[in-house]
């Protein structure tokens, strides 16, 4: 078994990892693949907590360029990453993982609301948490929550899962077959070649309480094996050059 490098991580899990093949919505075989992954760590031992995105369902941003209220989209959007947490979180429980699901919206009748207490709390009786609804607040991506929450929960990396994209590029290797993998940033180089890793204001978060960043594919074999065992995997970015 390998040795573990990081105790207690925060995955992010955009919502493009809930969809699959499928061009829209939750495909089910890939959570419960996603479900079987985490499964393999917390038997490691690993204290795992998770934030969602919302996107395969809904986007708030290109909601709001359709015309529709910037602050009504963006919470259309914190409800649509409950969806996927519910999902997940079944999808957790049937590989016989207790799974806690944690709201930064009141919805009492499925979920927590947010207590950081409580959740390490969760987190070290070995029960994986998932943190749903974003930050609870307009304007912020699931990105911003993702760093947050890996900082309050004082977590000792935060792994951005990818769909079908294993790190950081020079650029959208997709549209410019040329790009190169950056193997290690600093955060402020992150920031100074605006890389799009994630928004700037997750990025300057953890620069400013040096939280280590993993940037790999969630798709390639035991990716999550590797990077909570330091094994060289994706992008990583730190605070030291």
């Amino acid at each position: 078994m390998a040795e573990i490098k990081y105790k207690r991580i925060l995955l992010k899990l955009s919502g493009e990892a809930f969809k699959g093949a499928t061009g829209y919505g939750i495909d089910i075989p890939t959570v419960r693949s996603i479900a079987h992954e985490i499964k393999h760590i917390c038997l490691m031992g690993v204290e795992v907590a998770i934030v969602v995105g919302g996107g395969n369902i809904w986007r708030g941003a290109t909601a709001a360029k359709e015309g529709i209220d910037r602050v009504s989209a963006d919470y259309a959007g914190m409800l649509a990453t409950i969806i996927n947490a519910l999902t997940l979180q079944d999808a957790l429980e049937r590989e016989g993982i207790v799974t806690r699901t944690q709201s930064a919206l009141a919805v009492q009748q499925v979920a927590e609301p947010y207590i950081r207490r409580r959740a390490i709390r969760h987190l070290e009786k070995g029960r994986v948490v998932i943190f749903a609804g974003g930050t609870g607040n307009p304007y912020m991506t699931t990105d911003t929550a993702a760093a947050l929450r890996a900082i309050e929960i004082e977590a000792n990396v935060l792994l951005m899962a990818k769909n079908k994209v294993d790190g950081v590029y020079t650029a959208d290797p997709k549209k410019h077959p040329e790009a190169t993998l950056f193997q290690h940033l600093t955060h402020m180089e992150a920031i100074n070649k605006r890389l799009q890793v994630m928004d700037a204001t997750a990025l300057s978060l953890c620069l400013d309480n040096k939280l280590p960043i993993i940037v790999f594919d969630l798709q390639s074999s035991e990716s999550l094996v590797s990077a909570i065992s330091g094994q060289p995997i994706g992008t990583l970015i730190s605070s030291e050059s």
